[in-house]
């Protein structure tokens, strides 16, 4: 049995005057199992279009407070991929080629039949989807996630290498076992991006940082009227994952009952959504990750040792950084150089003492610790070499800790040199949590307490790449 392609459901803004036009689209997309936002004219579509994202805009080309043309020119100066229909009354080659002129997707006339309609929006929320992984595939083959991209020279990290070389464009599951901030997930990436399921979107999950009652619904999706406020069906991270990889990190944390749905993804590739009969296939690796002993979890009757070797076909071991100290020189100057690069500032290297220190130090957070306190010495040293007193290590005596704020040698103007940290400090935060929102602007706007326009602003302004 071939696997069944999920549905596309999607997000979608529905601007229209008139009332019952409104509330047909409403309905007719909902029991499609589409979500629904309405504006009665176009002054509200722009106003929710500013405060969140939607796979999918249908306007009204005619509306009393502000026509669609202009709607749609405005929606596209904010986001120039979003996909955009037009539906209208005066139905003319004219007025629809020039829509699609400025960027609408395509147009329907009124009075509309529910089939048409539907088949425009599928076609429309395939767009959307295809440009979306696009965005996602282009941002992170940016980042090249190639096995040159995890640096290691020593004999550890070597056998490491050869193991990923060996399973990367297979079907095998793989056990990504190690200390936290040894690199789980970049070695899960290399291993998706050299695979031949390199052209989907790699997708990624802390099974850690679900709440255990949203569990299986996040995972296997939901069916419409499953539960209270299930109002719309929506797939699970299993079926977004559907021809690519699915990265489950801290999977030691998931719940003994959720192990047996995850057993059967593995054993059968199928998937059951909640509130739903029947299974649907998927055709996914998983690549799982853990900082536990799972064998030992095993041995306490608390993870199931069928799913255990299920998971374990290829055990990969990433060694601490104590392991591996001759590795560490090589990893201070690349993140030294990065972080320069990152922020705008010229190379910086380490002194001898600043070196050893840093090979003696116990980096208990391992590579990302190391990271860390590199890229914070180079913000914060002020002359072209980091030196020891630059360095905020563990145990490092009276120096630990020392925080100076990078301002130019000869500048002393103190309202300039405010501004500076400032603008410093708001473009680190603002990188830091669309790093943490995997570029969502919107949430990224939320969490900085900040609008999504006034953020885009921002992130043009200091000319930042997202």
């Amino acid at each position: 049995m071939s696997p069944v392609s999920p549905n596309l459901s999607g997000r979608v803004l529905v601007a229209d005057d008139e009332p019952h036009v409104r509330r047909v689209l409403e309905v007719m997309l909902n029991q499609a199992g589409h979500e629904v936002f309405l504006a009665p004219g176009g002054v509200k579509a722009l106003e929710l279009f500013a405060a969140d994202i939607f796979d999918l805009v249908i306007l009204d080309l005619r509306m009393p407070d502000m026509d669609g043309l202009t709607v749609l020119e405005k929606i596209k100066e904010q986001e120039p991929e979003q996909t955009v229909v037009m539906i209208t009354a005066y139905a003319s080659l004219e007025t629809g080629l020039m829509a699609m002129k400025q960027g609408a997707f395509d147009y329907i006339t009124k009075p509309f039949k529910e089939e048409e309609i539907l088949v425009l929006v599928e076609k429309a929320l395939e767009r959307s989807r295809m440009l979306a992984d696009n965005r996602k595939l282009r941002s992170e083959v940016q980042g090249r996630w190639d096995f040159g991209h995890i640096i290691g020279e020593s004999p550890a990290m070597q056998k490491v290498f050869s193991v990923m070389r060996k399973v990367a464009d297979t079907r095998a599951t793989v056990l990504i076992q190690g200390e936290s901030g040894t690199g789980k997930e970049l070695a899960a990436r290399a291993l998706h991006y050299n695979s031949s399921r390199r052209h989907r979107p790699f997708v990624a999950v802390n099974c850690a940082a679900i709440p255990a009652n949203l569990l299986e619904s996040e995972f296997f999706g939901v069916a419409r009227g499953a539960f209270t406020g299930a109002d719309r069906s929506r797939q699970g991270l299993m079926e977004q994952a559907h021809g690519s990889t699915l990265f489950l990190d801290e999977v030691g944390e998931l719940p003994f009952e959720m192990q047996a749905g995850l057993l059967r993804v593995l054993q059968e590739g199928e998937i059951r959504r909640v509130g739903e009969t029947r299974f649907r296939k998927v055709d996914l690796r998983i690549v799982a990750a853990t900082n536990r002993d799972i064998k030992k979890a095993v041995d306490q009757g608390i993870f199931r040792e069928d799913l255990y070797y299920r998971l374990n076909v290829v055990p990969l071991i990433l060694p601490s950084l104590r392991e591996r100290k001759e590795d560490i020189p090589l990893l201070a100057r690349h993140f030294c150089l990065k972080a320069a690069k990152a922020h705008g500032l010229p190379p910086k290297g380490l002194s001898a003492d600043a070196m050893d220190a840093l090979v003696e130090a116990p980096m208990k957070g391992n590579v990302r610790e190391l990271e860390n306190c590199l890229e914070l010495a180079v913000l914060m040293s002020e002359a072209g070499e980091i030196g020891l007193e630059d360095l905020s290590l563990r145990q490092t005596g009276k120096n630990s800790g020392l925080i100076r704020a990078v301002v130019p040698e000869k500048e002393e103007d103190l309202k300039k040199v405010l501004m500076l940290v400032t603008q410093s400090a708001e473009v680190q935060i603002i990188e830091r949590v669309l790093a943490h929102t995997k570029g969502n602007r919107t949430r990224a706007a939320r969490r900085l307490g900040i609008s999504r326009r006034a953020l885009l602003n921002k992130i043009k302004a200091h000319g930042l790449k997202v």
